[in-house]
C-alpha cells in the first residue's frame, strides 16, 4: 500500500470528508481491519482564503508547494490537494515534489468518460467557475463545461464560503444550488460536477434527478486506487 500525503485544511470540514472516504475505501477493498496510510497536512485555512481574495496565488502556491515538500519527506508516495479551487496552483505544487500531484480534475474527468458524460454543468467557487484552471483540463479530456451566469455564481461562491466552509448546512441554501442546477439541465447538461469540495455537505444525490459527480468523492477513489495499486 502506498503512502498517500493531504494537504488539508481547505476547508478542514472536507478535509474530514477525506480521511473518512480515504479509510472507508481502502477497508471496503481490502476487507478486515485495513485502513489508508495517510501523512495529512492541515494548514490555516484563513490565510489562504485572505491570500485568494487578494488574488495573491503566487504566495498561496509557495504556502502548498512547502506543505508538499513536507508530505513528501514524511514520506508521501503521491500528494493529493484535498481542494478544488487550490488547483489552480497544482502546476508549481507538481514542480516542488518529486513525486506524483493525483490532480482532482482528472480523476472527475476520468469517471465522467467511463459513463460516457460528454457535457456537465460545474458548480464550485467563484474561481473555479470562472476562470479556466479547472474547465480547460475537462475540456482537454472531450467534455463540454457550461457554468452558471455570473449571478449565480456569486450565489454558489457565497454559501460556499459564508455557509459550508464554516459549517452551516441549511435547507434554503439547497433550494438555491438545485434551482441553480435546474437551469444548467436546461442547457442541456446531463450531469453536474460537485466541484467545490464542501457542497457534498449540501447535496447529495438523493435530493435531485440530475446525475452528481462529487469531485471529494472521486479524489477519494482514485487516490486509493492508485495507493492499492501493484507497483
Amino acid at each position: 500500500m502506498k503512502i498517500i500525503g493531504l494537504i488539508g485544511g481547505m476547508s478542514w470540514e472536507s478535509t474530514a470528508t477525506y480521511y473518512r472516504l480515504l479509510n472507508q475505501m481502502t477497508k471496503d477493498t481490502l476487507g478486515g481491519h485495513h485502513s489508508s496510510k495517510i501523512v495529512l497536512s492541515s494548514v490555516d485555512f484563513a490565510e489562504i482564503e485572505a491570500l485568494q481574495r487578494a488574488g495573491d496565488w503566487d504566495a498561496s502556491a509557495q504556502i502548498l508547494a512547502k506543505e508538499a515538500q513536507k508530505l513528501e519527506a514524511a514520506g508521501a508516495e503521491f500528494v493529493m490537494i484535498g481542494t478544488n479551487t487550490m488547483h489552480k496552483v497544482a502546476p508549481a505544487v507538481q514542480e516542488a515534489i518529486t513525486v506524483p500531484l493525483l490532480h482532482i480534475a482528472d480523476a472527475t474527468a476520468d469517471r465522467l468518460k467511463i459513463d460516457g458524460i460528454q457535457h456537465v454543468g460545474l458548480l464550485g467557487t467563484r474561481f473555479t467557475m470562472s476562470q479556466p484552471f479547472y474547465k480547460e483540463r475537462l475540456i482537454a479530456q472531450g467534455i463540454k463545461v457550461t457554468v452558471p451566469p455570473e449571478w449565480h455564481q456569486d450565489i454558489v461562491h457565497e454559501i460556499i464560503y459564508q455557509e459550508l466552509c464554516q459549517g452551516k448546512v441549511s435547507a434554503h441554501s439547497r433550494k438555491q444550488y438545485l434551482s441553480v442546477m435546474d437551469d444548467l439541465k436546461a442547457q442541456g447538461v446531463e450531469a453536474v460536477i460537485l466541484g467545490c469540495t464542501e457542497i457534498g455537505l449540501l447535496v447529495q444525490q438523493k435530493h435531485t434527478s440530475m446525475p452528481l459527480y462529487d469531485t471529494t468523492e472521486l479524489h477519494a477513489a482514485a487516490a486509493v486506487e492508485l495507493a492499492l495499486k501493484e507497483r
